[in-house]
């Protein structure tokens, strides 16, 4: 029975940063709440943005993207920034290159503007890790073709405007065709490396193969996976399957007998995958900080192991393959 330690850093593939064990995902930043006040949201942002760069969170990796939060959550990550005077050293923002949400425009004079957009937000003049984000809105061929997104990503590394680049996005087949060009220095997967769906373990592999950096999103399943029943008609934005619901009962009555939360054999299923550099996790406020240290640590018998793998659905429910 071992538990990870959340702050040993890790080599982050190729990129040249190391990362701890979790990732501070920041895709609600921004984002109105019911009954929240425009004061009260940033407030409330302001207090966990000045938490991480004040090294107060357990994490030293904070991952948003042009559009999150309505594209507000830049805003918030470059106000914390100034008020610290700059990134503290040793820790890494990385963000996403977004299509036009308007427009749809996902060529290369949008990603060059998305990264001018990111970099005034952020108040930086580059970006560590800088990804191509959702490239299912064109699929991979438009992406590589000449003049395209991937050709302006490549560009921005080349002109020093990004350390590293990345892909991130849903779809895994997808997704490995890209790793698999090995232009790629990073990845971000989600909701297809957790309990309920293991179809990310091909890409992982490639991944791994040319020692790309992973961070693996929506260790919950985008919150089934808490436990909350807020959640719990839903795996990975959309109806859940009724094979997915049965094995989430089964893994939930697995973890209960055992006396473990679900969620955090969500959250270390995740986190002991050697292929997995870094997990996202995205607690809305500071309270839940300790909610997640305490999924992330808590003592899990290794026999639970088995009985979980045991127990997960069929691989045909996979998000990708209904």
């Amino acid at each position: 029975m071992t538990t990870p330690v959340l702050d040993a850093l890790r080599p982050f593939g190729r990129t040249g940063v190391e990362v701890t064990p979790l990732a501070i995902g920041t895709s609600s930043w921004g984002e109105e709440r019911a009954g929240e006040s425009v004061a009260e949201r940033t407030a409330r942002v302001a207090t966990m943005a000045d938490a991480f760069f004040a090294r107060r969170l357990p994490s030293n990796l904070l991952d948003t993207s042009n559009m999150y939060g309505d594209h507000h959550s830049e805003e918030h990550i470059g106000a914390a920034i100034a008020r610290v005077g700059g990134v503290p050293d040793g820790l890494v923002v990385q963000t996403k290159l977004d299509r036009d949400t308007a427009t749809g425009d996902f060529g290369g004079d949008r990603m060059r503007a998305s990264l001018a957009e990111s970099l005034e937000r952020l108040g930086l003049d580059r970006i560590p890790v800088l990804y191509l984000h959702d490239p299912e809105n064109i699929g991979f061929e438009a992406a590589m073709a000449p003049g395209g997104a991937v050709e302006a990503l490549v560009a921005m590394k080349e002109e020093g405007r990004a350390t590293a680049i990345g892909i991130s996005g849903g779809p895994v087949d997808m997704l490995q065709r890209f790793v698999e060009t090995d232009l790629f220095d990073a990845l971000v997967t989600h909701n297809r490396f957790t309990l309920l769906d293991r179809s990310a373990d091909a890409l992982l592999d490639a991944a791994a193969e040319r020692n790309v950096g992973v961070t693996n999103a929506a260790p919950y399943g985008a919150g089934v996976l808490t436990g909350d029943p807020r959640f719990a008609d839903r795996y990975g934005y959309r109806p859940i399957h009724p094979e997915t619901r049965a094995a989430l009962e089964r893994m939930a009555a697995l973890c209960a007998d055992a006396g473990v939360e679900l969620a955090a054999a969500a959250l270390q299923f995740s986190l002991r995958e050697a292929r997995v550099h870094a997990t996202v996790v995205g607690p809305g406020r500071i309270e839940r900080i300790a909610e997640t240290e305490r999924w992330a640590t808590a003592p899990i018998p290794d026999g639970l192991w088995s009985a979980l793998e045991a127990a997960r659905p069929p691989a045909e429910v996979a998000l990708d393959r209904l």
